[in-house]
C-alpha cells in the first residue's frame, strides 16, 4: 500500500484505504497514529473531509464527535494501562492549527517520560521524536492496534 492515504486521511478511511484506522465509531474514525514515541497515541478524525472544526456540525453530530472522542480515550487508558505500569494518564486534545478538518488527539501519557517532559504539552517534545524512524508506526505496534480496538469493541454501545 502506498503512502497516498496520508494526502486524505479521511476519504481513505471512508474507502477502507486508510491502514491506520483502528474502528469506526458513531462520527468518525479512530486511528492510531503515525509516531508511537508515546506509545497508544491516537487520533479521532472527524467522518467528513469539509468539517474544519467542531462548531461546522450540528449539535446532535458534535455530541456524537465528542462521546466517540470520550470513548477513544477511554480505549487508549484501558490498553495502555493494560500494557505498561507505568501508564499515568490520557491527554485529550482538539487543536486544528495545522490540518485543516476537524480532528482529537489522544495522548497517554506514562512515568517513564523525561523529567522535563512529561508534565509538558506533547507538542514539547523535540521535533527528532516526530520524525525519527524509531517512533514510526509499524508492526511492531500491532499488539496496541489490537488492545486498542478490543476496548474500542468493549465500550460499543
Amino acid at each position: 500500500m502506498t503512502d497516498d492515504w496520508r494526502n486524505d486521511r479521511i476519504g481513505s478511511a471512508l474507502r477502507g484505504a486508510n491502514p491506520t484506522v483502528l474502528r469506526r465509531l458513531t462520527a468518525g474514525f479512530a486511528v492510531i497514529g503515525d509516531v508511537q514515541f508515546l506509545p497508544g497515541y491516537s487520533v479521532l478524525l472527524v467522518d467528513d473531509p469539509g468539517v474544519r472544526r467542531l462548531s461546522d456540525l450540528p449539535r446532535s453530530r458534535r455530541l456524537a464527535f465528542l462521546s466517540d472522542m470520550d470513548r477513544l480515550g477511554e480505549a487508549v487508558e484501558r490498553a495502555c494501562t493494560r500494557l505498561d505500569p507505568a501508564f499515568r494518564r490520557v491527554n485529550l486534545e482538539i487543536l486544528g492549527n495545522t490540518d485543516p478538518f476537524l480532528h482529537a488527539h489522544v495522548w497517554p501519557r506514562f512515568d517513564w517520560e523525561p523529567a522535563d517532559l512529561v508534565g509538558m504539552p506533547v507538542w514539547l517534545y523535540p521535533r527528532e521524536h516526530w520524525r525519527d524512524e524509531r517512533h514510526a508506526l509499524g508492526a511492531r505496534h500491532d499488539a496496541l492496534r489490537e488492545a486498542i480496538g478490543e476496548e474500542l469493541d468493549r465500550t460499543a454501545s
